[in-house]
């Protein structure tokens, strides 16, 4: 169902790949169940395709995953978390669009471009 740029994210692993990461990590909470998830499912993939190499993206299952999405209080499917130095740094919840997803980014990625230059 992803796309090859685009992570899956599992509680095990979660510390490490998301929280510990050198560069801002996109992480859409889903469920196979919930249709704006899948609606969503598209715009992630591109996403993650656009920012390859700059952004971390992947998707956590919330029902396969459920004490990460309860450690980040997670009650509304489908919900973007951009992390960044182990913290959140913007929150959507809901469907949204790629120009939305992209004006999370660009903030965080504008600033990862400076400090490596």
């Amino acid at each position: 169902m992803a796309g090859q740029n685009t992570l899956t994210f599992t509680d095990g692993g979660f510390d490490r790949d998301v929280l510990q990461s050198e560069i801002p990590v996109l992480v859409d909470f889903w469920a196979e169940w919930c249709g704006p998830c899948r609606q969503m499912a598209p715009t992630i993939d591109v996403v993650a395709q656009e920012y390859a190499g700059k952004v971390k993206v992947g998707k956590l299952d919330v029902d396969a995953n459920g004490n990460t999405a309860m450690r980040y209080n997670i009650r509304g499917i489908p919900t973007l978390l951009l992390f960044k130095g182990g913290r959140v740094v913007e929150q959507r919840v809901g469907a949204v669009g790629k120009q939305e997803v992209q004006k999370m980014l660009e903030p965080h990625v504008s600033e990862v471009k400076q400090s490596v230059a």
